[in-house]
């Protein structure tokens, strides 16, 4: 009877001690795109690796142009985006702090062209698919072209999503001629040569960087879970490096990829681990911000800059 009673005994206090860690997980919706950079975010949650830092993550796919007014309206607490996007929440209206780096676009990103397009200063007056001003499509486009010697004015930009804007490249859209996309969905361009070519990407034009952020708000009420989302995405990152075969799966099966699809996609791309987040938030970051401010004020994006020195909090990642 005693026995009975001793197990008993353990079994409540197991019981209640997994109520009391269950409880204790902190609840956080996360805003992003299947952009092959943000894939750790997905790993993270799908091994556990989020749980075990005490997380209860919600990962919403949401368009990069929405994704501000979800963190607006409280219906996320979290994104990744671009570096320069967070400038254009923020100048715009809607507070958001980086806190970690998530990855850095080595050739993850470009400019498709028709055939006759040889040179990007040749898209002058041509028509070229983009998401909307705000975006991080947006942005490249202003940037390749500015290196060029041409702004956004001297183009007719067409806004569709980087897949739809890769679909209509290989559809062979009529009145298109250029578009600009990003992994996996560039990939699939690569594949047709005979509906266009890449003409350029972040091989050649290095400015695309993502970052992982939330509302002040969250972060204020939030510290430990902070400390754990970044923990939680190095942890990923680590994991990626001990067993790609996994994680390939897992991260390719949340785009509809088999894992040597997905693989392939990746090698475009960077992701960042702890170290890398630290030598970035050192200078990088700051010098960035403020050539990619100048140009989104110059492209009529933002009116005004905002609090520069706010953007990032880097107590997340030691």
């Amino acid at each position: 009877m005693k026995s009975t009673n001793f197990r008993l005994a353990l079994l409540a206090a197991a019981t209640l001690a997994s109520a009391s860690t269950f409880a204790q997980e902190t609840k956080v919706t996360v805003g992003m795109s299947g952009w092959t950079g943000f894939a750790p975010l997905t790993l993270a949650k799908e091994a556990g690796l989020f749980k075990k830092h005490g997380l209860d993550v919600t990962i919403k796919k949401i368009p990069q142009k929405d994704r501000h007014l979800a963190l607006a309206s409280g219906d996320i607490q979290c994104a990744a985006t671009t570096v320069e996007t967070w400038i254009v929440w923020t100048a715009n209206g809607i507070p958001t702090t980086q806190i970690f780096q998530l990855d850095k676009s080595y050739g993850a990103d470009g400019m498709v062209v028709k055939p006759a397009i040889a040179k990007i200063s040749d898209l002058k007056g041509k028509t070229v698919a983009a998401s909307a001003p705000g975006t991080a499509p947006y942005f490249t486009l202003a940037w390749m072209l500015k290196k060029n010697g041409l702004t956004v004015k001297d183009v007719n930009v067409v806004n569709l999503e980087p897949q739809a804007a890769a679909n209509a490249m290989i559809a062979g859209t009529a009145n298109l001629d250029a578009a600009m996309t990003y992994e996996p969905y560039l990939s699939a361009v690569r594949e047709k040569p005979e509906a266009g070519k890449i003409i350029a990407t972040t091989l050649d034009y290095p400015m695309i960087m993502d970052t992982f952020g939330c509302t002040p708000k969250f972060l204020a009420e939030n510290p430990k879970a902070a400390k754990a989302l970044a923990d939680g995405y190095f942890d990923a990152v680590a994991m990626i490096a001990a067993d790609p075969k996994k994680s390939f799966e897992i991260m390719g099966a949340d785009v509809k990829q088999p894992a040597e699809k997905f693989e392939a996609s990746q090698k475009y791309l960077r992701w960042q681990d702890r170290a890398a987040n630290q030598k970035f938030f050192a200078g990088e970051h700051a010098q960035f911000s403020k050539e990619a401010a100048e140009l989104l004020l110059e492209a009529g994006i933002i009116k005004q800059l905002p609090d520069m020195a706010k953007l990032a909090d880097t107590q997340y990642i030691k």
